[in-house]
């Protein structure tokens, strides 16, 4: 059964007007629901993370300061978040649900989080509406318990996985591995072991050629034992950050190029969503919701 971390902490309330579109975190599990993808008991809650285990990630001095509410002006603009703690409690609960999807990956072969994808947080820093990196405390966290040896990190989001990126610069077990935006947000870029910075406009023929070379590459490069897919959907045309013209069928053949080469390795994947900004929230479920599906046909 496809294994889904969901809680209703994901929608978190914000300000009148802001551009995060806070709704899909709803929206997307009522989709699956209504087309008859899922039912309530692919759903699971998770709960607070311990603090042990975003240690092993996160700087203490920055986790003291999310966690005391005590981020510096500055700070917290940089995140594009008020922060409370809600926030902080819910940035916990989805960085534990990518933890459970470890396991429900390695018994099913794939699991998912709603939410996540927080992959601009550093070390010491949250930016670009992320403040724990929910795939990098797992990948760590697996690590730590010694239930995986070599790790990839597939990340198709649009912008670049600047804070994943920092993170492992200088980790071994982890490899880095981010198609993005060349002239998009971060504007300071770190490095993965493996980047794709692409031109503004590209589109589906040259973005999935692209991808099926890249994707081979990087998976004899890292000989991974379980892999993290980051499948944000602001890589569409719609999108009003994204600065590329990918079609939904491209998205979505991304997606499904994504699952089969996990499943001609027989590898784990858990998959997060990561960003999409399209104006229209249907256009960001809808596609969303494809990766659900491609994933369910593909395993299930």
């Amino acid at each position: 059964m496809l294994k889904i971390a969901y809680d209703s902490i994901y929608a978190h309330p914000l300000p009148e007007g802001h551009r995060f579109p806070m709704l899909k975190y709803e929206l997307i599990p009522l989709q699956l629901e209504h087309e008859g993808i899922i039912t309530q008991e692919n759903l699971y809650a998770p709960d607070i993370l311990d603090e042990e285990i975003v240690l092993l990630t996160h700087e203490k001095q920055y986790w003291e300061k999310l966690k005391n509410l005590s981020l510096t002006y500055q700070e917290e603009k940089r995140t594009g978040f008020p922060l409370s703690a809600q926030l902080v409690e819910r940035e916990l609960r989805i960085a534990q649900g990518t933890i459970d999807g470890c396991f429900y990956a390695i018994e099913n072969g794939v699991a998912f989080n709603v939410a996540g994808g927080t992959h601009h947080a550093g070390s010491n820093w949250g930016e670009g509406f992320c403040l724990l990196n929910d795939q990098a405390i797992a990948a760590n966290y697996l690590i730590h318990k010694q239930i995986s040896k070599s790790i990839l990190i597939v990340d198709l989001d649009v912008h670049q996985g600047n804070g994943t990126a920092q993170i492992f610069q200088n980790n071994p077990q982890v490899f880095t591995f981010s198609v993005h935006g060349d002239k998009n947000f971060p504007f300071r870029k770190e490095q993965s072991d493996v980047d794709v910075p692409l031109s503004d406009g590209v589109e589906d023929d040259e973005y999935l050629a692209m991808l099926a070379q890249k994707l081979n590459e990087v998976f004899d490069k890292a000989k991974p034992d379980f892999v993290f897919y980051l499948s944000g959907v602001d890589v569409l045309a719609t999108d009003k950050l994204g600065k590329l013209a990918l079609s939904p069928a491209a998205c979505q053949k991304r997606d499904e190029m994504v699952f089969k080469k996990c499943l001609a390795q027989q590898l784990p994947v858990q998959v997060s969503m990561g960003g999409g900004y399209s104006p229209n929230i249907k256009d960001i479920v809808d596609a969303h919701c494809n990766t659900f599906k491609v994933a369910n046909d593909l395993y299930f």
